[in-house]
């Protein structure tokens, strides 16, 4: 686990800079400098392109880390690396294609509840292809076992644009419009410096030829195509059928409650760009006793880490809706099932890779395929008659069945599963800090309320990890920062 937790680190320093500026941008810049309808606009067409990400990428930012160890001889990795290039363009050409002589009819179905939507539908189609190839590229650089750079560019670099582009807005030196085009020159301007990044590791061979089990690869894409888009319609799905269905400010609320329950997701989000490459190699090697380590290793690190984040926004979650508008308040209960939901998906720790890795990825499709039905199926039900609430209840729910049901498919496969007793330890401190806390508040301003109950809960909460030695790499990172800070 020791490249596992350096890594892990970096990216996780990297991805807090990247989501504290995102806060200053999701609390304050758009909900102060936008207007509910336009910040609802924003949040339905990144989510709508998010969702469009592994259709555009043609599953190969998956593909490239799964089968990049399988070649062993550099002409063969040239080979692969260069039709991985290629590939995305079976995609994404006819799409542009049908997106071209369609478009009419694409503008009347995503604009019917909202107009405001009719003049911005392709800038779905271009960010889409963005983020594509950024992904691309960026596992191009992590079968390197090199992920700071691409994490920096995923989780920083567009936040910092966004941020001047918003206080541009402010001062009126760009218009809402023009703010919004904008955000396609953002997203590119990331997959330039990325690609430029990841050539320096190995530069494309751009002599178009198909690498050995070509079969294979674009079997294991297509599926991963369907794959990537269910695990995104669980978590995009939800914005784009708000925008559908009700007013579309309410994409606005729902995308602040949204961005607040994520963070519980940013240890995981670092620890998997080193575990996804690691979990391909181990399986490949077919070293299953390593790969269960691992598997039970990240899960509790994991847990333990996103336990300690659940604690401090369910805790403070009252006290920071103070602070923001007063209408996107009506989040509050979206942000404690989502953030429920965040919690219960990192006790899964590897398990996705596990299965991305393995000869068993078609059960993701099955499972996936299933599950991104009912989230369609809930969202229809619940949103006319809940609004953000129904859309929370449907995404929590499907989540959870996803979820369960891949453990499931890991533990009949390869006989293992990611709990042990710690699990079960780490769980009771969580509930007994939550009781202990949620009821309590201190009498001053909130945001000094947020700072002094998170300080308190968690002192306690890491005395409880800490002397139970919940977890062994959580207890050496705590010593090393109690060495730094010179306390015994």
């Amino acid at each position: 686990m020791g490249i596992v937790i350096k890594q892990s680190i970096q990216n996780t320093i990297t991805t807090y800079i990247g989501f504290a500026i995102g806060a200053v941008n999701t609390l304050f810049l758009y909900t102060n400098f936008l207007t509910d309808e336009y910040y609802g606009l924003v949040g339905f067409l990144l989510s709508a392109a998010t969702i469009m990400t592994p259709l555009m990428a043609f599953g190969v930012h998956n593909t490239l880390i799964k089968f990049y160890s399988s070649y062993k001889q550099l002409p063969d990795r040239n080979d692969f690396l260069s039709f991985m290039l290629y590939l995305p363009l079976l995609i994404i050409i006819p799409v542009g294609i049908v997106g071209y002589i369609g478009y009419e009819s694409i503008v009347h179905f995503l604009s019917n509840e909202n107009e405001i939507i009719e003049e911005y539908v392709w800038c779905i189609f271009l960010i889409a292809i963005a983020m594509a190839y950024f992904e691309i590229y960026y596992s191009w650089v992590k079968v390197h076992m090199k992920s700071a750079f691409g994490n920096f560019m995923k989780e920083v670099f567009h936040r910092v644009l966004i941020m001047v582009l918003l206080i541009a807005v402010y001062f009126k030196w760009l218009t809402v419009e023009h703010f919004i085009w904008s955000l396609v020159l953002v997203y590119f301007s990331r997959l330039l410096f990325m690609k430029l990044y990841a050539v320096n590791f190995k530069f494309p061979n751009f002599i178009f030829s198909f690498p050995k089990n070509t079969i294979s690869i674009l079997k294991y894409s297509l599926l991963i195509i369907v794959a990537g888009s269910v695990s995104l319609i669980l978590l995009d799905i939800d914005k784009v059928m708000i925008g559908k269905y009700i007013p579309i400010e309410n994409v606005a609320y729902y995308n602040v409650a949204i961005f607040i329950a994520m963070v519980i997701v940013v240890p995981a989000r670092a620890m998997h760009q080193i575990t996804y490459p690691l979990t391909a190699q181990l399986i490949n090697s077919k070293k299953w006793e390593e790969l269960k380590s691992l598997y039970q290793k990240s899960s509790l690190t994991l847990f333990i880490i996103s336990g300690w984040i659940f604690l401090l926004i369910v805790l403070n979650i009252k006290q920071l809706y103070f602070i923001i508008p007063e209408e996107y308040s009506s989040g509050l209960f979206v942000v404690l099932l989502i953030s429920l939901s965040k919690l219960l998906d990192n006790l899964l720790g590897i398990n996705n890779a596990i299965l991305y890795n393995s000869d068993y990825y078609r059960w993701t499709v099955v499972l996936g395929i299933f599950l991104a039905l009912l989230t369609i199926t809930l969202n229809v039900v619940f949103i006319p008659l809940y609004g953000i609430d129904g859309a929370a209840i449907a995404t929590v729910v499907s989540l959870f069945l996803y979820s369960f049901s891949k453990i499931i498919v890991v533990n009949w496969k390869f006989k293992m599963h990611p709990f042990t007793k710690k699990t079960g330890l780490t769980f009771i401190v969580i509930l007994l800090v939550s009781l202990f806390f949620y009821f309590w508040d201190f009498m001053f301003h909130p945001l000094i309320n947020i700072a002094l109950k998170s300080l308190l809960l968690s002192l306690i909460y890491f005395i409880f990890v800490f002397k139970g030695n919940l977890s062994e790499d959580v207890s050496e990172l705590i010593k090393t920062v109690f060495e730094k800070l010179k306390i015994k």
